[in-house]
């Protein structure tokens, strides 16, 4: 299903021993190459009252998401504001905060005229901090303050909309739609 080759691949950090030692085995003898570029384990989505789990009954789901009026875009931005490494607290509170910031933020993006020409040297800048807060362990909470620093940047609508497009490649969030 998710084809021959894949760029990351991660897991809970309760399944570091044997989960990708077993999906590295299964896959890898089925392909017969190197399936996965980058590996890693992510902390735990908790709830007030501890991890979130199947065993508690307290999980998500993509349809009891919409079902409390996320779109799976608002949940993928509320994510994205926090590092992988770090234990991730669902609530109604920060669900809301972040619908309001991405709604406010496909807006605002919205808002943008594509006029003038494409600055190269802004475009490779912003690119390259971009690239680098990613790099930096994938830092994707700084990788969207780049984005925000883009809306503020000095430039013309082009070089925005170029750069929010190049971004949200790598973000997939639907930000030009």
């Amino acid at each position: 299903y998710l084809g021959e080759y894949l760029d990351i691949h991660c897991g809970g950090v309760d399944n570091k021993f044997p989960h990708h030692t077993n999906e590295i085995a299964q896959i890898e003898s089925y392909v017969g190459h190197n399936w996965c570029k980058y590996w890693f384990h992510v902390e735990h989505l908790n709830v007030a009252s501890g991890k979130m789990s199947k065993s508690e009954g307290n999980f998500l789901t993509i349809e009891k998401l919409i079902e409390q009026g996320y779109s799976p875009m608002i949940y993928k931005f509320f994510c994205l504001q926090s590092h992988y490494r770090k234990p991730l607290l669902y609530s109604v509170e920060g669900m809301n905060s972040a619908k309001s910031a991405y709604n406010k933020l496909v807006k605002r993006i919205s808002e943008i005229d594509n006029e003038g020409v494409l600055d190269k040297t802004i475009f490779v800048e912003y690119n390259n901090n971009f690239k680098n807060a990613l790099s930096n362990d994938l830092n994707s909470s700084m990788a969207l303050t780049i984005l925000f620093d883009v809306l503020k940047a000095n430039t013309n609508g082009k070089t925005k909309r170029e750069l929010i497009k190049s971004f949200d490649s790598v973000l997939n969030l639907n930000l030009l739609n």
